[in-house]
């Protein structure tokens, strides 16, 4: 049994998405421990030391499965305990100057581009894409594993995707996306190529149902093949909850050219969680989830200036599971990062999420639908960086889940595992599509006790 598994993120540098894909190879390797789960990724070494039940399918170098029997052992069990570890250590050692490489390296290739072409960037919906995977001649199923990227914001990814599934099922192999956020979806090439490829998809699993429901019936995908699930990183959190309600006001604030944030929102930003912490007489805990280009721990961290009791901060190395931990000691936090929102709402503490662009819009309003943001005691306020008034908005939001954090504990926490059943419903229906594997139609998983 081969599983070919997609995501949205092949570096391997936010833990949002590290949290998704644990929780995908631990649910496929319950249902088959003898299976070769291959995840697509172009850093090997470092996905042997986050997700040791995977196995490597190096996207840049053809998207090929390693070698089986003893040499695979050998292989598996030299990342897992060498050579894993060693690499993540190495690239948090030498993050900081590949940083600024990787900006020179990006401006000089737009400079040669300008000069060969005119151009300064590809033709908009028409990335440069690497061929389709050569695993998957040999897989028995393909899952599109949950994310963010199927949208204007990440054209390349979303367009790799597309071409994964369509060739799985000109091929007739199962194919599936699990733990979804649809759009915001504009651009006409990708709108075309979704339209083509999505409809043939055979389950499509979505992470909120308030838009991605709607996006896909306009794409032509049928009713029947869409379920609201939940994100796949519910249960990761929701099993490092802590007995007792934290006190620490957790902050994140991303900046990045899918989130725009200005100036003076910043600024505010910071002032009043700043005051705010100091109101409260606690701690101010910096939350850092994504190390792509250091969009947060270069955001976050100078608004912790002067505050005398703040947390440290965690390691370039450190874990999806040490971030998850850190986010269990809060009260409430402050977040612009949609994983640390669910993150904080599956162990049932409530979050203040600040958004600046339809992008983050579409992601917060839909994870607040999941955890029924209509009622009068909502565990996730959205407060927009662009209002006027955002020092009495934020300052207002902050104060009430400080006060209400205690009695929306139980409430978050139920919602969580609600969703926790969900996704594994919804698995068990992607079980059934594989011929010979022993999932079938209407076979359900135990379901998640809150007291487990």
């Amino acid at each position: 049994m081969r599983v070919l598994v997609d995501n949205g993120e092949y570096w391997l540098r936010n833990r949002g998405d590290i949290a998704m894909m644990v929780m995908t190879v631990e649910r496929l390797r319950d249902r088959w421990p003898q299976a070769r789960i291959g995840m697509l990724t172009d850093e090997p070494h470092i996905l042997r030391g986050v997700l040791p039940q995977a196995e490597p399918v190096v996207a840049h170098t053809g998207g090929h499965w390693g070698r089986a029997g003893l040499a695979g052992l050998l292989d598996q069990q030299a990342g897992i305990h060498l050579l894993g570890p060693a690499a993540m250590q190495w690239r948090a050692a030498t993050e900081v100057p590949k940083h600024y490489l990787r900006g020179v390296k990006n401006w000089a290739r737009r400079e040669v581009r300008q000069l060969a072409t005119g151009d300064r960037a590809p033709a908009p919906g028409m990335p440069d894409l690497p061929p389709v995977p050569g695993a998957l001649a040999e897989a028995d199923l393909v899952i599109a594993q949950g994310g963010g990227y199927m949208t204007d914001v990440d054209l390349h990814q979303a367009h790799r995707t597309l071409n994964l599934l369509e060739a799985a099922q000109r091929q007739g192999i199962p194919n599936v996306m699990i733990g979804q956020g649809m759009g915001p979806m504009r651009d006409a090439e990708l709108l075309r190529r979704a339209a083509e490829v999505l409809p043939g998809v055979n389950l499509i699993a979505l992470r909120e149902g308030l838009r991605g429901p709607k996006l896909l019936a306009e794409l032509g995908v049928p009713a029947d093949k869409i379920l609201v699930t939940g994100d796949d990183a519910v249960e990761f959190a929701y099993r490092l909850r802590r007995p007792e309600i934290g006190a620490d006001l957790g902050l994140c604030l991303r900046i990045s050219d899918y989130s725009k944030v200005s100036d003076s929102a910043r600024d505010t930003l910071g002032a009043v969680v700043r005051r705010e912490a100091a109101a409260l007489d606690t701690a101010l805990a910096p939350l850092i989830i994504s190390e792509y280009d250091d969009e947060d721990r270069r955001h976050t961290l100078p608004l912790l200036a002067g505050v005398a009791n703040a947390r440290p901060v965690i390691g370039r190395a450190g874990t999806a599971q040490d971030v998850a931990r850190q986010v269990s000691r809060c009260r409430v936090l402050v977040t612009s990062a949609y994983h640390l929102a669910v993150f904080a709402l599956s162990q049932g503490i409530p979050a203040v999420a600040v958004t600046a662009s339809q992008y983050y819009d579409d992601k917060f309003y839909g994870l607040a639908d999941m955890f029924d943001a209509d009622t009068a005691d909502a565990g996730l306020r959205i407060v927009h960086l662009d209002v006027d008034n955002l020092d009495t908005e934020l300052t207002r939001a902050i104060r009430q889940l400080w006060e209400s954090a205690p009695e929306l504990r139980d409430t978050l926490q139920q919602k969580a595992v609600e969703q926790i059943d969900a996704g594994r419903a919804g698995l068990d229906r992607v079980y059934g599509l594989v011929a010979g594997g022993d999932g079938l139609p209407g076979e359900s998983a135990e379901p998640v006790q809150g007291d487990k």
